[in-house]
């Protein structure tokens, strides 16, 4: 399923791209700590590579999600973590719900346009008090005549300081806390919109990170995406999408740095020969390059559900799986890695460096490495229940 003619042509094209746009300029974004989104955005628009499984009609290629993980392998080419992440928000994890659940006029106004790349798009989720608990969002949508007013503050969102619209999680009625939550576009715009920081961050330097201020936010009623009081279940389905994405972006992205590990080892020479040929290290990496075969093969049989059933519990299991092992294996194999590298690996400029300190959000972003546990353990049937209720 993931191995056709036209994979090979997508991974191609990703391939190439990545190598004359993005990689050439890596190193120049990561020490502004930002790209340029639009500009970088348009082009990936231009070549179809925004809309790969959203609907023609939209101006998406309306491929089957095997092409989307495709697409996120390849893209595990670039030289830092913060740029694919930042592709992966705009298609993976903004868009899913509109595409599936918004109004004709709503993906016209702002699908379309995130499609080709013309307006970039966030996702707001997150809040100072509320990470993977999305539960516990507290920013408010009340209505007033045909409009929403929003108030709250969203944190760690993705795009953020660039952003034309945002994917917005708030709580639109006093319901249970997952009945009570919408989903609604905001455009970045609109007065009461602030954004107040960009934040500094451990790794993912290329990427822009913002907190965002909502201060009696006015929009109309038509933003909201699919049914009101549905955002939490939307959200949850849009989550499949992004942990599969983001196991699938950190495949190639570990593979480049065991290859790249090998090829310093080899060269290096200490004790009379090269690193490489000490057991504790050939050995080492062909475990962690079997480690992420394991994960590739995850992530395919994932994909191959998917596109058979997206809503199944089974999927939701295995999406958190591999969450789960593309976060460790990441933190298992930059450290590995870096330690083959001795100082040089310690240096800010070194490959290693870089992909330890990116590739560790992955167990923290989307949802946490012991948010995941919970999911598989409750679907396994082994959560206990609460007790003294």
């Amino acid at each position: 399923m993931f191995e056709s003619r036209e994979h090979a042509d997508l991974r191609q094209t990703v391939a190439k791209f990545v190598d004359q746009e993005i990689n050439p300029h890596v190193n120049e974004w990561e020490a502004e700590k930002i790209f340029p989104a639009r500009a970088l955005f348009k082009k990936l628009g231009a070549l179809g590579l925004l809309g790969i499984t959203k609907p023609v009609e939209y101006g998406g290629m309306g491929l089957d999600y095997s092409y989307s993980i495709a697409f996120a392998e390849e893209l595990g080419r670039i030289d830092c973590g913060g740029v694919p992440m930042a592709i992966g928000v705009q298609t993976d994890m903004a868009t899913p719900a509109l595409a599936r659940f918004g109004s004709d006029e709503l993906r016209r106004e702002f699908l379309v346009p995130s499609i080709s790349g013309e307006l970039v798009a966030s996702i707001g989720v997150s809040e100072p008090g509320a990470g993977s608990d999305v539960s516990g969002v507290k920013t408010t949508a009340r209505k007033d005549g045909g409009d929403y007013i929003i108030n709250g503050t969203k944190m760690w969102i993705t795009n953020g300081m660039q952003s034309d619209w945002i994917c917005l999680l708030a709580n639109t009625s006093d319901g249970a806390p997952h009945k009570n939550k919408s989903l609604i576009v905001v455009p970045m715009n609109t007065p009461g919109v602030q954004r107040a920081r960009k934040v500094d961050k451990l790794g993912m330097w290329s990427s822009d990170t913002a907190q965002l201020f909502f201060d009696d936010v006015r929009v109309p009623q038509r933003y909201l995406i699919g049914q009101e009081g549905a955002g939490f279940q939307m959200q949850m389905q849009q989550f499949q999408e992004e942990r599969m994405f983001g196991a699938a972006m950190c495949v190639k992205g570990l593979e480049k740095l065991v290859q790249t590990t090998i090829d310093y080892t080899r060269e290096r020479k200490a004790f009379g020969g090269p690193l490489l040929d000490n057991q504790v290290i050939h050995f080492r990496l062909g475990e962690l390059q079997t480690e992420i075969e394991a994960l590739r093969a995850l992530i395919y049989r994932t994909g191959t559900l998917y596109h058979a059933n997206p809503d199944s519990l089974e999927v939701v299991k295995l999406a958190s799986m591999c969450k789960l092992k593309a976060g460790r294996l990441s933190r298992e194999v930059t450290d590995a890695c870096l330690q083959y590298w001795g100082g040089m690996g310690y240096t800010w400029e070194s490959l290693p460096s870089r992909l330890y300190r990116d590739y560790r959000l992955t167990s923290i972003g989307g949802g946490a490495d012991e948010v995941m546990l919970g999911i598989i353990a409750k679907l396994m049937g082994t959560l206990p229940g609460k007790r003294g209720a």
